[in-house]
């Protein structure tokens, strides 16, 4: 059982939220920093991604070995990542180690001394990560897609960076970074467990009160973009197509209709279009999905799927066909209903996973100042209008805005 979370401001600047989880065990633990990718210069791209591992490396108080192994000795685990909007350091551990989780997370972020040393190793770790993901079309494909969506804008760069940056970075451009950057108001720490309130506001007093950080970080809206059609030669045994355009802001009043839409017709379920039409009907491809992400002020939307040469025009039709069905068959509103059920089922069913849940609730006080809940989440779901649905598959499933990538095989 959960409690309401709670929202509080720290003199420092940091908001605070307590996520209260009676009985639990386990704290989980995170601070989210306003600040990713999109962020970064044009010629110091993958820095934002690249201090998210320096910050590991060493404190005034800890060599490397010793941040790593805090939390670990005691079975529980510290973690980062880096997105297009946020960096976040986030733990999970046992109840009784909660404050050694908290004094840790803040002395990374408050005494980090970015060794050169170290600065020159993560350089190869990373060089290493980005021809990792070169070796990954599923994934390269998405990063690539995304510049072009995002051509000449921040959103459209690696979250990784280029090796051509990666190996120019200086301990100068990193204090830099920062101090552009952060800022304790786009801050927030949050823990969830069966801490008390006031425990939790002690805590966080007593770790992150201060005021160290004054960047100030002005964020650029991508300008419009014409629909485009790429093609790549690539080392693989399959194609790899994907289609999409960009889509509703985090804000927008249509993004949970889209979130409706993008579920019926790819979604995670077994049951979505794409899947039930063209890989349980046909068995063309073992890969296929929509998705979309949204972001502070855009956002993206996607079709992919992966398939051999010889089901590859096939399958690229049949995509094309469910999209022109979903624009212009009108569903029944039993069938409708039916759907914004399924998807509601799924949302109760992710918070079962109480830290991803403790993530997203930091990103709703970042860009909406509150925590959405559950009920809201539901009637703004059953409030969605068979007339907006539309408007939405109209406006997003129309192929001529659409973009195009495809890797094709070198034969």
């Amino acid at each position: 059982m959960t409690h309401a979370p709670r929202i509080h401001h720290l003199n420092g600047g940091i908001n605070v939220i307590h996520y209260p989880i009676p009985d639990s065990p386990v704290t989980h633990c995170a601070l989210m920093i306003k600040a990713g990718a999109r962020d970064e210069s044009s010629d110091k791209t993958g820095i934002a991604h690249f201090i998210e591992h320096i910050l590991f490396k060493g404190t005034t108080k800890r060599k490397s070995y010793h941040i790593l192994n805090s939390l670990e000795i005691v079975g529980g685990e510290l973690n980062a990542y880096t997105t297009k909007e946020e960096t976040c350091i986030h733990a999970s551990v046992m109840n009784r180690y909660t404050d050694r989780a908290a004094e840790l997370i803040a002395d990374i972020i408050y005494n980090s001394t970015f060794p050169l040393k170290e600065i020159e190793k993560e350089k190869k770790v990373i060089v290493d990560e980005i021809h990792a993901y070169e070796d990954m079309p599923y994934e390269q494909i998405f990063e690539d897609f995304e510049g072009i969506l995002f051509k000449n804008h921040a959103l459209g760069n690696s979250i990784l960076g280029s090796e051509k940056h990666i190996s120019s970075f200086t301990q100068k451009d990193v204090l830099k970074f920062i101090g552009n950057a952060y800022n304790e108001s786009n801050m927030v720490w949050v823990i969830a467990g069966s801490m008390s309130e006031s425990a939790v506001i002690h805590m966080a007093e007593k770790y992150f009160s201060k005021k160290k950080y004054k960047g100030h970080i002005k964020r650029i809206k991508p300008s419009a973009i014409r629909s485009t059609e790429s093609i790549i030669k690539k080392p693989n045994s399959q194609y790899h197509f994907i289609t999409g355009q960009r889509a509703y802001s985090l804000k927008h009043e249509n993004r949970f209709a889209l979130i409706l839409l993008n579920n019926i017709l790819g979604g995670p379920g077994m049951n979505s279009r794409l899947s039930m039409n063209i890989r349980e009907k046909y068995g063309f491809t073992y890969s296929i999905e929509s998705g979309y992400h949204a972001l502070s002020d855009t956002g993206i939307f996607h079709i992919y799927f992966a398939t051999e040469k010889m089901h590859f025009e096939k399958t690229k039709s049949l995509v094309f066909k469910e999209l022109d069905k979903m624009m212009n068959e009108k569903l029944s509103e039993r069938r409708f209903n039916q759907h914004k059920q399924q998807l509601i089922g799924q949302i109760n069913m992710s918070q079962e996973n109480k830290l991803n849940v403790m993530l997203a609730m930091a990103k709703s006080v970042f860009y909406f100042k509150h925590i959405l809940t559950l009920e809201e989440i539901t009637e703004t779901i059953n409030a969605i209008s068979q007339s907006q649905f539309r408007q939405v598959a109209g406006e997003m499933l129309d192929a001529s805005k659409m973009s195009t990538l495809i890797y094709e095989p070198v034969t």
